[in-house]
């Protein structure tokens, strides 16, 4: 039974209910005229990001009016034209809430004149402390998101910093998956890879903008990769608008994605129902997948109302639901293993925005969001290996986030309030059914549980209420080409562990016109929150999780809140007024770092912590705007993860654990993607071309030569390891090799005495990926309806790549095998 957090969030949740936040998206206005005066009707007015390639068009109505809501922040340029006038350009920068009033006043042609488009380099740069990159519609559309059911997941893999892993997860800036996601001003921090829940539908989305570092004040808890996003909406839509898509592909994957958004000046209502089912569902243990079917169904819907200027309200309605089986290993699927998972997922999201005046707007965004996941296990307990699992857990946020925005001046200012409960319910038991897996010396504590040896099934159940409270206080101050970023935080957390900091925000960056260069440094201190799945068994459990203790056990403790120190330096490039170059430094030191715990290559993790964890790397981006059809970027990437024991919590079964300084498996030395594109005319024939590049994350369970002759035949199978030309067998492993020349062609196994947990661990092959992608946008050349057709290929050279292998973080998954997808659509 879920109770309110307090009289406040009553008052505001009950204000709000059928409420909109614009958060930080930004709204243009104005009104064009002649220049006696009068108003101009039926102007076309237009705003476009060069860089980003977002664009949008409108038309004056009778009024001379026009407006552009939900426009993320950025800088914009703003063209007007309309018969018998001259074309008017402007530049303007949204950075805020605040609406932004531009009246445009047309001069008469003289003659009839080419219109040239105003360019300069400067206007490709943004000049903020922040390192971020900002992808809209256009940009998804243009990407090979193919993965079945991870919705907005998958696109943050193609930005820089993120190391790729399985399942569309992102490790940003040398974590785990430490993402704070905010849509339409709500905050989500807990998990939204598809085994955890279900993340946003990318065709719901409008924009979003994805800090890599030195995010401000507003943004707390995860904060190695903060992405805002606004959801699309129809209030003042023209006509109506939306699509219907229909694809088919490899693996028996088919699926359907529709949207329509219909509205006019006061209402307004954006539907989103996808659908897909897939034979590969999960990256899979083995390079060909087994037992892997899954299904997805999503519906999102925003529904706006706005009855005068002054205020706007939305409602966010989201429902999920996801079933999909456990990918099997050859032992496993020889055994009959069939464990599957089913997971629910809905939301509710209203806000409520007032414009007192000009320079003053107020956003109350109150938010209830639920996930529930059920984990079965076989029929027959003992075609479980090498344990029989069972789960259903449930994870709730109930809260409101309420902001103040003003302008005056060189002040751009915000100040807010977060209030939010999390409820945790978790029943969990497992037994371990394998008699080999169980070591009496290095894992006493499993002995209780091996059925085999006639133990009894591990059961647990546990609730709890976790209250956090959070303040902030932040401006932006612009003076020419210089911009200061200052702001303060203020976190209090109160679970099974209890904690309260303060986190101070300070960053800079100037923009040299001449030279077209920004430069940037900041420093941010953050206040980090455990992760709520799985968090009270986890924190029962102590140092080296079950393996080495009993439940309950001496020293056990909860999970505790994190601190973070990091500096990052930056320089952002405009070269030739068609390219631009963003390069970053990242260093951040953190007391109490978290990770996940994977239970037999489940999609079941368990929350972990470290002592503490060093990080730094470098990131790169390079975009080359649109030239004549031919579009390209590239993101480039090292990332050093340097993690120290003791650990804390978790269940820790498939590797040791070191208490020491190791590499983590989200360490990577280099990654790069590269993506072209070419268009003929605006909707015509398309080409694109993707190439992605990971010299390989650390693999920790396999740190010399020595432990892969530990590993089952089935295993070493999967790695193709090998004593010169015999090939281990799924059968028939490899034990020893006189020769002293055993390797394993898809993880690069240090030599005998040059093994190093720090300087020189095990890691997955290099590899290289490449996409190919072809299209028409309008196959009929009609006006309304357009209809669409594309073909895409994966990994073409069927390139045979791990993304881990028993990794206590992860698990083992493959890289997907050479695949095809078609997809024919129409759009109106």
């Amino acid at each position: 039974m879920y109770t309110f957090i307090s009289p406040l969030l009553m008052l505001l949740s009950a204000s709000a209910l059928n409420a909109q936040s614009a958060g930080r998206a930004g709204t243009i206005s104005g009104v064009v005229s002649d220049p006696s005066g009068g108003v101009v009707a039926g102007a076309k007015v237009a705003i476009q990001n060069r860089v980003t390639g977002y664009l949008k068009d409108s038309v004056t109505d009778e009024s001379g009016n026009y407006r552009f809501t939900e426009v993320p922040p950025n800088n914009y340029h703003l063209m007007v034209s309309a018969g018998g006038f001259q074309t008017d350009q402007e530049d303007v920068v949204v950075r805020t809430a605040v609406p932004i009033t531009l009246n445009i006043a047309l001069n008469v042609a003289t003659e009839v004149t080419s219109v040239d488009v105003h360019s300069d380099v400067n206007d490709l740069l943004e000049s903020v402390p922040t390192a971020h990159m900002d992808m809209d519609a256009s940009t998804f559309a243009s990407l090979p998101l193919s993965n079945p059911g991870n919705g907005l997941n998958e696109t943050l893999t193609y930005t820089p910093g993120v190391v790729k892993d399985s399942n569309g997860m992102g490790h940003p800036q040398g974590d785990h998956g430490e993402i704070g996601l905010q849509v339409d001003n709500q905050p989500i921090t807990d998990q939204q890879s598809k085994q955890f829940s279900t993340s946003m539908p990318v065709n719901a989305i409008q924009s979003m903008e994805v800090i890599s570092g030195a995010p401000p004040a507003e943004f707390g808890d995860k904060g190695s990769l903060v992405v805002n996003a606004s959801t699309k909406s129809a209030l003042g839509a023209a006509k109506p608008f939306g699509g219907l898509s229909l694809n088919y592909g490899s693996f028996g994957t088919y699926g359907e994605n529709f949207s329509y958004g219909a509205g006019n000046a006061k209402f307004g209502n954006f539907l989103v129902a996808n659908a897909v089912r897939s034979g590969r569902y999960l990256d899979s243990p083995e390079f060909s997948p087994l037992h892997d079917r899954g299904n997805n169904e999503t519906i999102f819907d925003r529904a706006d109302f706005a009855p005068n200027a002054a205020d706007t309200l939305h409602l966010n309605l989201f429902f999920s639901r996801a079933w999909f089986q456990s990918p099997n290993t050859y032992d496993q699927q020889s055994a009959g293993q069939d464990q599957h998972q089913q997971i629910r997922s809905f939301n509710i999201a209203p806000g409520y925005a007032h414009i007192f005046g000009p320079a003053l707007v107020l956003n109350i965004s109150p938010f209830f969001r639920h996930d529930e996941s059920q984990y079965f296990p076989s029929g027959n307990a003992f075609a479980d290996l090498p344990a029989t699992v069972a789960q259903n857990r449930s994870l709730g946020n109930l809260g409101v986030k309420t902001d103040l925005s003003y302008v005056h001046g060189i002040h751009n200012v915000k100040l807010g309030i977060q209030v939010q409960s999390t409820f945790l319910t978790e029943n969990f038991n497992f037994g371990i059914t394998d008699p080999a897996f169980v070591d009496p010396v290095q894992q006493p504590g499993l002995l209780l549980f091996d059925l085999t040896r006639g133990g009894a099934r591990f059961h647990f159940r546990g609730h709890t209420d976790i209250k956090q409270q959070a303040a902030y206080l932040q401006d932006a101050i612009t003076i020419r080409g210089l911009t200061i970023q200052a702001g303060i935080r203020g976190d209090n957390y109160r679970g099974l562990s209890g904690a309260s900091g303060i986190a101070p925000r300070l960053g800079a960056s100037y923009l040299f016109k001449p030279t077209a260069t920004v430069i940037r440094v900041a420093y941010s201190r953050f206040f980090e929150t455990p992760y709520n799945e799985n968090l009270i068994l986890s924190s029962a459990t102590g140092v080296g999780g079950l393996a080495g203790n009993t439940l309950g056990a001496f020293g056990a403790k909860p999970l505790s809140p994190g601190r973070r120190n990091q500096y990052n330096v930056g320089i952002e490039q405009g070269i030739a007024k068609v390219l631009v170059v963003d390069a970053s430094y990242f260093w951040k030191y953190t007391r109490n770092a978290f990770d996940f715990d994977n239970l037999f290559n489940s999609p079941l993790a368990f929350p972990i912590e470290w002592r503490k964890s060093k990080i730094d790397g470098l990131s790169a981006r390079i975009n080359l705007t649109d030239i004549h059809g031919f579009s390209a970027f590239s993101v480039l990437a090292h990332t050093r993860a340097r993690f120290f024991g003791p650990e804390n919590g978790g269940l820790i079964f498939n590797s040791p654990i070191s208490n020491s300084v190791f590499r983590i498996d989200h360490d990577q030395n280099f990654e790069q993607t590269t993506h072209l594109r070419y268009q003929h005319g605006k909707n015509g024939p398309w080409v694109a071309f993707t190439w992605r590049y990971d010299s390989g994350l650390v693999v920790g369970r396999v740190p010399d030569v020595e432990s892969a002759y530990g590993l089952t035949g089935d295993q070493q199978a999967s790695i193709l390891f090998h004593c010169g030309p015999r090939f281990a067998t799924v059968s028939i492993p490899v034990t020893s090799c006189p020769g002293g020349n055993a390797s394993s062609a898809l993880i690069r196994i240090p030599p005998p005495g040059r093994q190093n947990d720090d300087i020189n661990p095990a890691r997955v092959t290099p590899h290289h990926l490449f996409d190919l992608g072809a299209g028409i946008d309008n196959l009929f050349h009609t006006e309304r309806p357009r209809f669409t057709l594309q073909v895409t290929a994966e990994n073409i050279t069927n390139q045979v790549a791990l993304y881990n292998f028993l990794s206590t973080f992860s698990g083992t998954h493959f890289i997907a095998p050479r695949n095809y997808t078609m997809e024919i659509g129409m759009v109106w």
